[in-house]
């Protein structure tokens, strides 16, 4: 009962579509996936969807401390079982996005690599989520839809950069590692995968004067990509009372042609708008 299609036959276990639950069966991919996380004997590793315990078997071989976070109950069970032999490896059966990283990295002095197969349906709000933690998360490796990792990873200029990489990439290096294809995984996907994996920089690309302002400005930059920069800030409910004049002064101050369509501006230049943005509030 070693292989992934073992286990699932023996403890019966049928894939629920309304959690996202696709199980990666292939093993070349998940022993790839361990080494490209290199955990070491030191590490504290959280995983986010644990699913039949495939890969945390494997990461708990090297890591001092495993949390195997999961939200089915029923799977719960099975990694419970699965991995009672494993004295560094806890099952936490919850929500990833209400799990507390700060309070299992000893005050901030242990830093937590994460690591999981995330499904698609809640990409976007655990890297938010994680985002908030990432005083205390060293490294991240993501498995995720094919297409949102080439958007989290995407330079300026291309149709894949948009909001997603410029929130990110202002806070963490990142990089596409590896392609999964959809025949590894029980159920098959419609959707071809990737793996990242990325690092939290200590500090910013640039200084934020107030970084929830700066993702709402991202976001609203992007809100029409077809428009010029100045006409999507014109119609930002975050700067709603500002004046043309204002905001054409701002982009002159940060160097900014306002005719721009935002997929042209580089993380730095959306960090600089920001903050002139923000200090003349």
């Amino acid at each position: 009962m070693n292989s992934p299609k073992e286990i699932i036959r023996h403890y019966a276990i049928k894939p629920r579509k309304s959690l996202g639950q696709s199980f990666l069966i292939e093993q070349n991919v998940i022993r790839k996936i361990s080494a490209i996380a290199q955990v070491t004997k030191n590490d504290i590793v959280v995983e986010i969807g644990a699913g039949i315990g495939i890969l945390t078997e494997e990461l708990a071989q090297n890591a001092a401390k495993l949390i195997a976070v999961e939200l089915d109950d029923k799977l719960v069970e099975v990694l419970k079982d699965k991995l009672l032999k494993y004295n560094n490896v806890q099952i936490n059966s919850g929500d990833i996005l209400k799990f507390d990283f700060e309070a299992i990295s000893r005050g901030g002095q242990q830093k937590i690599k994460v690591i999981g197969n995330v499904p698609y349906n809640i990409s976007s709000p655990v890297l938010f989520h994680l985002l908030s933690f990432r005083k205390v998360i060293d490294s991240f490796v993501f498995m995720l839809q094919k297409e949102v990792i080439q958007r989290l990873v995407a330079s300026p200029g291309g149709k894949d950069y948009g909001v997603p990489s410029v929130i990110l990439q202002m806070f963490a290096t990142v990089e596409k590692v590896l392609d999964v294809p959809a025949g590894c995984f029980y159920p098959r996907p419609k959707v071809e995968s990737s793996v990242m994996k990325g690092f939290f920089l200590k500090r910013p690309l640039v200084e934020l004067a107030d970084e929830e302002f700066f993702i709402r400005l991202v976001k609203d930059s992007f809100a029409q990509r077809r428009k010029m920069l100045i006409n999507n800030l014109k119609k930002s409910k975050l700067l709603e009372g500002v004046s043309g004049s204002f905001l054409n002064e701002a982009l002159t101050m940060a160097r900014i042609d306002g005719t721009r369509r935002s997929e042209t501006l580089s993380i730095e230049e959306f960090g600089y708008l920001s903050n002139i943005l923000k200090g003349k509030q």
